[in-house]
């Protein structure tokens, strides 16, 4: 789930990714707005896993999210578009 708060030319954009299952220990979200580099999620006492990025507006980011350090997985919210490593990743368009 994304939500994003409009600033002007940057955006709050809150990452929130809800375990389906108990057996998701970790998330991180990678993306392009910092090279793909894992971003730890925090988990919030009701499991869900929550992270905020300041990114500029006006701009497309492909990103993803990798559950337990294997899964990598797209946002639900976002279009899904093809990676060169023969899967999805997710399109945030701000």
């Amino acid at each position: 789930m994304i939500s994003i708060d409009n600033k002007g030319k940057k955006s709050w954009v809150t990452f929130t990714f809800i375990p389906l299952d108990e057996s998701v220990e970790n998330v991180a979200v990678s993306g392009e707005w910092d090279s793909w580099e894992e971003t730890p999620m925090k988990q919030k006492k009701n499991g869900e896993f929550t992270l905020r990025k300041y990114l500029d507006s006006d701009a497309s980011y492909q990103f993803g999210y990798k559950v337990n350090g294997s899964t990598w997985i797209t946002d639900t919210d976002c279009t899904s578009v093809g990676s060169p490593f023969h899967s999805e990743n997710s399109l945030l368009k701000l």
